[in-house]
């Protein structure tokens, strides 16, 4: 049971501050840098990233688990279990990401107006945002890490809230410097790159919390009884050899 909860801490810590969507991989950039001029509209912004992500990550893992990867189909029949639909992943994903994106926006007119307006066009941007796209892909290519449905939300989850940490935090820094001399030729998205930077080199450093030594060690061989006998006759008889030579 440790060991479960610590594979599951391990890959959200990971997911939020080692391999930020942003400050990473740098995907969803366009968004990131677009939205992040005002707090609340970045935090509105994150939150519907983080809902999707939620919802698109497992549904998609059940999709590549069931329907996709080779052998996937045998729960119709063993006639199926050579089938591989791996080529289709792309389609569905994109489709999968699209359907949940379209109730995000649903949901986000119907009861905050006011944010559906302040987002205006990035909201349903969200459906190409390479950030949730990519969510999916690695959840894929990670599957020996990933190999379960409740890991898959949890990095679903995590991978999400990663993403919006760095927007949140990138516009918070930039309400901050629109009040700071900032020189003329770096205004604008100049020191958004410089700051998006530094912040990057700062999350890096959190990949040495998961670093350490490799838990086996060598342990050293255990001679036998016999190796030790033959080992004490060799010197027995070396010793003898040096003591002829000696007195001769």
């Amino acid at each position: 049971k440790e060991k479960k909860m610590l594979e599951y801490l391990t890959l959200i810590f990971k997911s939020i501050f080692v391999e930020n969507m942003i400050f990473a991989t740098f995907l969803g950039m366009c968004s990131y840098l677009a939205v992040s001029k005002k707090v609340s509209t970045a935090i509105g912004l994150g939150a519907a990233v983080v809902f999707v992500q939620t919802l698109t990550v497992p549904m998609n893992w059940l999709l590549n688990e069931y329907i996709l990867k080779e052998g996937a189909l045998r729960w119709l029949g063993e006639e199926y279990a050579n089938y591989d639909l791996s080529f289709l992943t792309y389609i569905l994903f994109i489709a999968t990401v699209a359907t949940m994106v379209q109730l995000v926006e649903i949901i986000v007119e119907k009861f905050s107006p006011s944010l559906y307006n302040s987002l205006g066009i990035f909201l349903p941007l969200i459906a190409v945002n390479c950030a949730i796209l990519g969510g999916s892909l690695f959840m894929q290519s990670r599957a020996e890490v990933i190999h379960s449905f409740g890991l898959s939300v949890a990095y679903g989850v995590s991978s999400g809230l990663g993403w919006a940490i760095a927007i949140l935090a990138l516009a918070a820094i930039r309400e901050k410097i629109r009040y700071s001399h900032v020189p003329a030729p770096l205004r604008g998205l100049g020191i958004t790159f410089i700051t998006t930077g530094l912040m990057a080199i700062g999350f890096m450093s959190f990949g040495g919390m998961l670093t350490g030594g490799s838990s086996k060690k060598e342990e050293p061989k255990k001679e036998t009884s016999i190796q030790q006998e033959v080992k004490t006759d060799n010197l027995a008889n070396n010793t003898k050899d040096l003591s002829n030579d000696i007195s001769k």
